[in-house]
């Protein structure tokens, strides 16, 4: 969910011939959505910190298609680096994404992201509405096998925990918060987690 926008960010869109790229305290934004996302990439929910080296900003309606949006913070999100670097094959989140469409925003609520996914014991991601299920991998590239292998790692861990703690049913809730409040930072992937404890009421098999 999108918080406050940094004042610089405000300040920039009154001024006259003002766009993305003459905006010069972009570590004011890269700063509001590291916080707000507490430091997970808002795509593959891997770690970002607040600097060029190792987040990208994202504009999720894309510069080229919707210059009209390109300083409108609901329209601005953190992302990691995406593999750039690497061969083509290994890029992701934003990198990937360049100027491609994606059918919903991981930052507005109206959106409902966590009710569009699930994640298999393999550590895939899909979706149970079919365009989205495309974009996951045409677009953003999240099924790459590292993403997979680190997504299939959290789900491990948390199912271990579920198995090894009798009363586990009785903790759910306990353990979700454990996972996401009270932290500025939440752990790389953790929503992984979450979702999965989030459906143990409803019948998931362990």
């Amino acid at each position: 969910m999108k918080g406050a926008e940094p004042n610089s960010l405000l300040q920039h869109r009154l001024q006259q011939h003002c766009n993305y790229d003459n905006y010069a305290q972009k570590d004011d934004l890269r700063t509001a959505l590291v916080a707000e996302q507490r430091g997970l990439c808002c795509y593959c929910m891997g770690r970002i910190r607040a600097d060029g080296a190792s987040m990208r900003i994202e504009h999720w309606r894309c510069q080229a298609m919707f210059p009209d949006e390109q300083l409108a913070y609901a329209n601005l999100l953190g992302a990691c680096r995406g593999g750039d670097g690497e061969a083509a094959v290994g890029h992701h989140c934003d990198v990937r994404k360049a100027d491609q469409e994606l059918r919903w925003n991981p930052a507005n609520p109206e959106h409902a992201i966590e009710a569009r996914i699930r994640y298999l014991s393999d550590g895939r991601i899909e979706s149970a509405d079919d365009v989205f299920n495309g974009q996951l991998d045409s677009v953003l590239n999240l099924n790459l096998a590292r993403l997979r292998s680190n997504r299939k790692a959290v789900l491990e861990e948390v199912l271990n925990w579920w198995r090894s703690t009798p009363p586990a049913r009785r903790n759910i809730q306990a353990q979700i918060v454990r996972r996401t409040d009270g932290a500025d930072k939440l752990a790389p992937f953790s929503p992984v987690a979450v979702w999965f404890l989030r459906q143990k009421p409803r019948g998931v098999a362990a």
